[in-house]
């Protein structure tokens, strides 16, 4: 007897537990079931595992896609009672255990049961209700975020490099973050490193070190959940790199050409800049409040699922929810929440199977925070350790490389990080009219007529650099 999906169900004598999402919580959750007598679906709207964390390298440069986003089939190849599905999973029921998605490039859902379910979907970025600005203002959730932000980086440089006009040109070499956590830092701090370390030397008429680079979030101090003094150690090493920073400074506007704040003291600001990076605040996944609507459960503000302290949903102790889609405790959206949660779901499963006591409460371990401010600094909390410098990011390093999936990608990592942090260079800066053009790159083929994408304004435009 087989499924829907083609896959053998044996008379129903092994358990099937589906986990959706192939995140952090979701393949640490597989892996946790590697020796228990389960068979294994996981269903996720990517072919691959994504490392969020070293997104903004992808960004900038420094690492490809293939590095911080391993095929999901590839690490879990060895894991025989595991199988992978791809489809964007569109509706949960918990009462028929029963799990609806949706594969691009067909037009018919395939459906999957279970005995147990894991959810762990993670989050999206949010833009607070102004879901307009990512047209103008990309975020940082995925390989297709990173790629487009790489090319509109770079292509900001190689478009100075044309513009006669110096309003212009400023408005290409503008730079804004919005949102000055970790991810808003790591990127201004290694958009900084681009203009006044790896480009120099690369133009003839363009000075890269006439970028501008502006941070703005509206809090009161820059990686906020560090504390002082580690946030003002940030702050300094920003400004040394050239960054502005803007705080206590909210974003009432944003279009094509630039950006609207409100200061802290009722004064409006805009900044004329072509190339913004949304940095600041997240939602859950949708499907949390799919499920919570069919199960009667509540939700947070960001959409994330409330659940029992041993991470099962309140009337369905077969169901988990995990990582960043659970509310609990009030844990925060990070890597090792997803991995503990996801092991913490996998091991009730577990203990049940086993006839053992299940439902203990879930305690998340806080094994610190980290981020880098620029190459040879940055900051790190670990328990009462504080650590800012070299040595942080030494830490930094070492942590990152252990948490990256396979060994032929730490490797190639680490060889990169070489490149960029010993030499000057960045090993990824291709980059495609499409991703430096963004999601307006259609409109933009389109403007040009018909012969654009042949050529046929190639000699024309040559005339006019010339």
């Amino acid at each position: 007897m087989t499924d829907e999906t083609g896959y053998a169900t044996g008379g129903g004598a092994t358990h099937r537990v589906v986990i959706i999402g192939s995140g952090f919580g979701g393949l640490f959750a597989a892996r946790a079931l590697r020796r228990a007598d389960v068979r294994v679906t996981m269903v996720a709207a990517t072919p691959h595992h994504l490392f969020q964390p070293l997104l903004y390298q992808v960004a900038t440069g420094i690492l490809s896609q293939g590095e911080v986003a391993p095929a999901t089939r590839e690490v879990l190849a060895r894991q025989r009672n595991v199988r992978v599905l791809l489809g964007e999973v569109t509706d949960i029921d918990p009462d028929a255990r029963t799990v609806t998605a949706r594969a691009p490039g067909r037009s018919a859902p395939f459906h999957v049961e279970y005995d147990s379910l894991i959810v762990a979907t993670g989050a999206n970025q949010s833009y607070f209700g102004n879901d307009r600005f990512a047209e103008f203002a990309p975020g940082l959730k995925s390989i297709d975020d990173a790629l487009e932000q790489r090319g509109r980086i770079f292509g900001a440089f190689e478009l100075a490099e044309l513009e006669p006009d110096e309003e212009a040109e400023r408005r290409r070499l503008t730079f804004v973050v919005v949102g000055a956590g970790a991810t808003g830092v790591e990127m201004a701090g290694q958009i900084a490193e681009l203009a006044h370390r790896a480009l120099i030397g690369e133009f003839r008429r363009l000075d890269p070190r006439n970028a501008r680079i502006v941070l703005v979030d509206a809090a009161p101090m820059v990686l906020p959940g560090f504390g002082d003094p580690l946030s003002s150690k940030a702050a300094k090493r920003l400004r040394e790199l050239g960054v502005e920073i803007k705080l206590g400074a909210m974003v009432v506007g944003l279009d094509q050409n630039g950006i609207e704040i409100k200061t802290r003291d009722g004064g409006h600001e805009r900044i004329e800049a072509l190339t913004k990076v949304w940095a600041a605040g997240v939602s859950a996944s949708p499907l949390g409040r799919t499920l919570a609507g069919h199960a009667g459960a509540e939700v947070d503000r960001a959409g994330r699922v409330k659940v029992n302290p041993d991470c099962s949903l309140p009337g369905y102790p077969d169901v988990f929810v995990v990582g960043d889609l659970m509310a609990l405790n009030d844990l925060p959206g990070v890597a090792q929440v997803a991995i503990q949660s996801g092991r913490h779901a996998a091991r009730q499963i577990v203990l049940r199977l086993a006839g053992k006591p299940a439902g203990e409460p879930f305690h998340y371990h806080d094994k610190g925070s980290m981020a880098t401010i620029s190459r040879f600094n940055a900051v790190a909390s670990v328990g009462r350790v504080k650590a800012s410098g070299f040595a942080a990011w030494v830490l930094w390093l070492v942590v990152h490389l252990m948490y990256l999936v396979g060994f032929k990608h730490r490797v190639t990592t680490v060889m990169h990080w070489a490149v960029s942090f010993v030499g000057r260079g960045r090993s990824e800066r291709a980059v495609t009219v499409q991703q430096v053009f963004g999601r307006t790159a259609l409109e933009w083929h389109a403007a040009q007529g018909p012969g654009a994408a042949a050529g046929e304004n190639e000699g024309e435009s040559r005339a006019k650099v010339s």
